[in-house]
């Protein structure tokens, strides 16, 4: 009963989590007090070390309050539970998107998206890049050598066909050097 409770439960959340992990925490809170799986203190401790560990905030907090509520059963029963929908979803898109890959309009859409992803890389590359964008403080010799290593990296890549892990590490050793 207790290992479906904990299925049933974060199937729930699971279905109802978006927003990313931090947007059900509430949720967890609640199905937690509902059936005492866990203390107030123990829910903010594992909420803590889920943020702390590699993967999805929720799927780890399920995973901890699973095993402190029913052993490794009851881990698995609640990382199923959490992970089943998105699972589910991903599928379903996958299967409608492998039929209609081949549409014209599924391919111009993405077609058309290409030129606005490159923009929004570039303008993070530029935002990032240089923080302190005052015309004085964009063309410094910084600039030159960052746009430099670029330059030399595209063309290695493109006209030489250097394997690009040798280029990142090329550039890397550039940056270090020069900077």
């Amino acid at each position: 009963m207790l290992l479906w409770q904990l299925f049933v439960s974060f199937l729930k959340i699971g279905f109802m989590s978006f927003g990313g992990g931090y947007a059900v925490i509430s949720m967890i809170q609640y199905e937690t007090n509902r059936f005492g799986w866990v203390s107030g203190e123990e829910l903010r401790q594992a909420v803590s070390l889920s943020g702390m560990s590699p993967g999805s905030i929720a799927t780890n907090s399920a995973t901890l309050i699973g095993y402190r509520a029913a052993g490794l059963p009851g881990a698995i029963a609640a990382t199923t539970g959490i992970v089943l929908p998105s699972l589910i979803v991903v599928i379903l898109i996958a299967a409608c998107f492998y039929r209609l890959h081949s549409s014209f309009w599924v391919k111009s859409s993405f077609y058309g998206l290409r030129p606005i992803i490159t923009g929004l890389i570039v303008y993070a590359a530029i935002h990032f890049g240089f923080p302190d964008r005052s015309a004085g403080a964009i063309f410094n010799w910084t600039t030159f050598a960052t746009l430099l290593i670029g330059a030399a990296s595209f063309a290695a890549v493109t006209k030489y066909k250097i394997h690009p892990l040798k280029i990142l590490f090329l550039s890397a050793c550039a940056g270090i050097i020069l900077f």
